[in-house]
């Protein structure tokens, strides 16, 4: 999915939303099975047919697979461009379902938009930037696309949609074809170059941050 999006630039609504619908799927039938998928990423995610209409989830080995009903994890793992503002500003446990859906609601955003919402060549601007939880929307996408990315990015975990209740969202119901006027949303726009750091885990970029952090930088 990753090289597909990247070579398209971005994706029609009614296209993503069809894939993004099993995106969604495949992450609730996880979380209902005690499954957190914690580095959840569009590379994830691969075609399995050749007409680019069905996904599958793969690279599980990654995951964490509770023991109750409680999701709550500790360590900090991820890319850097999809990770929580709770993973980065959290000392003690965060709810893994929840990081799940922010790390789709940036696969979402990247899909409809072509490129990540929180983007910076310094980990730690990337990281701040995360933590203030702000990102610009094109006015093209439709008002009901913009208010599902919304729902999803939430710097509060609770306030966070879950995979099901995204199942639910008009947006996806009317297959991305939802009209203008039906749903009222932020709009904005910010035309930018994709940049994120190239580390692909969490913990090598916070190495970095931290010795950036011991130089001051933070003021």
């Amino acid at each position: 999915m990753h090289n597909y999006v990247r070579r398209c630039k971005r994706l029609p609504e009614p296209e993503a939303a069809a894939l993004f619908r099993q995106m969604a799927g495949a992450v609730g039938h996880c979380h209902q099975h005690g499954v957190i998928l914690r580095d959840l990423k569009l590379g994830r995610f691969i075609f399995a047919d050749g007409g680019r209409s069905k996904l599958l989830l793969e690279n599980l080995e990654g995951s964490c697979v509770l023991s109750g009903p409680d999701d709550s994890l500790e360590d900090k793992h991820g890319c850097p461009a999809c990770v929580g503002p709770e993973i980065l500003r959290s000392k003690g446990s965060y709810s893994g379902k929840a990081a799940d859906i922010w790390s789709l609601g940036v696969a979402l955003y990247t899909m409809l938009v072509g490129r990540y919402p929180f983007q910076d060549t310094k980990p730690i601007s990337l990281f701040n930037k995360i933590r203030w939880g702000r990102f610009a929307l094109p006015e093209a996408l439709s008002p009901s696309a913009r208010c599902l990315i919304h729902c999803l990015l939430r710097k509060e975990p609770a306030e966070r949609l879950t995979a099901s209740e995204i199942l639910l969202h008009p947006w996806l119901a009317a297959g991305g074809t939802v009209p203008e006027d039906s749903w009222k949303g932020p709009a904005g726009d910010q035309r930018l170059v994709q940049v994120v750091p190239e580390a692909e885990d969490l913990r090598a970029v916070e190495e970095e941050e931290e010795e950036e952090e011991d130089e001051g930088l933070y003021g």
